[in-house]
């Protein structure tokens, strides 16, 4: 597959209760009341239904990859309502965003017990998941496929450049334990700090320039597997998948996968950003904002600033970096985050892509209203209880049900 011929889409989603909001470890029965039996992947038409690493965590994802995005929201949503159909009979239903607001990680998470469950345990072993950020952080992976060894390198090169102000858009996360945390992402917060025990596992989040399969494959995996290895004697995790940056090569699938979008209250949110951050890499693969050789250029320090603060103020940090301004044809000193993502649906909409039209009032309603973030901080107000956390979250559960966007001000 070529460069944008297809796409493929993973969103994740946590379990609850209906009534307490509690995390609910059911993704197994649910599964197998859908399929008859219990399996790591079920193919439910467009969707396929899967388990993650807990038992609170359901995956719905493209059972193969899409030529467009559009209608895929569509998908998603009666994959939900049909999940949501089979876990009333629980007392449960999937709570829309990516970290729930009060889970206990450390007594609340439950591994996958069934198959494939020697990789959880290996994880669990040398990590311990018993952690928000292995246990509680919820999000949406892009699959980007490319053709060939120079497509690889092009599309590396595009996907590092945007990486850093995918927060700005996406951030869904600031509540965690109970209490506002100060990050517009608490979930790229932990997942971020994750695997620290082995450092070359999640690297710097930004992936290293490197843009041949050779290169990669000595400076990244070769290393991971090489530090895992005396943790890891029976190789069980001797695979490109324990790579945790936040964009990794899959060449099992010749695809890059991104992974550093939240999930959010709704499919058709979901997808737009996705239509957001793909319009944003072709927009560099296409050269319309800077060379390919410029972006081969940029060194990973000054792009994992821009990451750490966006992770922490979301679309309302300032990019003071000239050079990464420069190459996103901004000539400005300083512009805040939301500006950067204006500026490039602007370009997006001056090109006439016309596929991302149907995506538009949805971008327009994070562009305008702030991240999920930013609207679930403002409908909490300022050191809220456990009571108003509760109300806004099931409103998020009600925002994922009926496939609408969440509004501070509703």
């Amino acid at each position: 597959m070529e460069l944008f011929e297809k796409y493929g889409i993973e969103l994740e989603y946590m379990i609850v209760d209906r009534d307490t909001l509690k995390v609910l470890p059911v993704t197994d029965r649910v599964i197998e009341k859908a399929g008859g039996e219990i399996t790591d992947e079920l193919p439910r038409g467009e969707i396929s239904w899967s388990n993650e690493l807990v038992l609170h965590v359901i995956e719905f994802k493209t059972a193969y990859p899409a030529s467009s995005l559009c209608n895929l929201s569509n998908h998603f949503q009666g994959a939900i309502a049909d999940a949501n159909s089979i876990l009333r009979e629980m007392n449960g239903r999937l709570l829309g965003g990516p970290m729930h607001p009060f889970m206990d990680p450390f007594t609340e998470m439950h591994l996958w017990p069934h198959a494939y469950n020697a990789i959880y345990d290996a994880f669990d072993r040398i990590f311990s998941c018993k952690g928000h950020g292995w246990a509680n952080l919820q999000s949406m992976h892009i699959n980007l496929p490319f053709a060939n060894d120079e497509e690889f390198g092009r599309l590396h090169a595009a996907i590092r450049m945007v990486l850093p102000i995918i927060p700005a858009l996406s951030a869904g996360s600031p509540v965690a334990d109970g209490l506002i945390t100060g990050f517009a992402d608490t979930r790229m917060e932990v997942y971020r700090h994750n695997s620290e025990k082995i450092s070359s596992i999640t690297g710097d989040i930004i992936p290293e320039p490197l843009f041949t399969p050779a290169q990669y494959q000595e400076k990244i995996l070769s290393r991971i597997y090489r530090d895992l290895a005396p943790f890891d004697p029976d190789g069980i995790l001797q695979e490109e998948w324990v790579n945790a940056r936040g964009a990794i090569a899959r060449f099992d699938r010749n695809a890059i996968e991104i992974r550093v979008i939240d999930v959010q209250e709704t499919p058709f949110a979901d997808l737009a950003i996705a239509a957001a951050v793909i319009g944003a890499v072709k927009l560099f693969i296409d050269e319309e904002l800077c060379s390919y050789t410029e972006q081969k250029s940029s060194g990973s320090e000054p792009l994992k600033k821009i990451i750490l603060d966006t992770i922490k103020d979301g679309e309302n940090v300032v990019i003071t970096d000239e050079l990464y301004l420069h190459a996103l044809q901004i000539r400005d000193v300083a512009v805040s985050a939301k500006r950067v993502w204006e500026h490039l649906i602007e370009k997006l909409i001056q090109k006439q892509e016309k596929w991302i039209s149907p995506f538009l009032p949805c971008i327009d309603t994070i562009l305008k209203e702030g991240t999920l973030s930013s609207r679930i901080t403002h409908a909490l107000g300022a050191n809220p209880g456990r009571e108003s956390i509760d109300r806004v979250y099931r409103e998020l559960g009600d925002c994922l049900e009926s496939g609408r966007m969440f509004l501070h001000h509703n």
